[in-house]
């Protein structure tokens, strides 16, 4: 077990949590020109960097998004944030 620390309710089981996207990544606008091929991209491709990385999380138990910074090799977490707030 893998304790995530959700910056609402503090560190919880891995188990509270799910994957939404890497942070950083732009919607591609405006989306009644974007093709097919690139929604399909955009939705459904990711870099899956080995080491550091930056995601967007969802604490599914509070249903609140936040930033995690995690190393995908050890699994060690950094660090979480409030998108737009303050690091905890």
């Amino acid at each position: 077990m893998q304790l995530f620390p959700c910056p609402f309710c503090g560190p919880r089981d891995e188990t509270e949590f799910q994957f939404a996207t890497e942070a950083g990544k732009t919607r591609p606008e405006p989306a009644a020109e974007v093709s097919a091929e690139r929604w399909t991209k955009y939705l459904y491709l990711k870099d899956n960097p080995k080491g550091p990385t930056r995601e967007v999380w969802l604490h599914v138990t509070c249903g609140e998004f936040f930033l995690m910074e995690r190393d995908t090799v050890s699994h060690a977490v950094a660090g979480s944030q409030a998108l737009g707030g303050d690091p905890r």
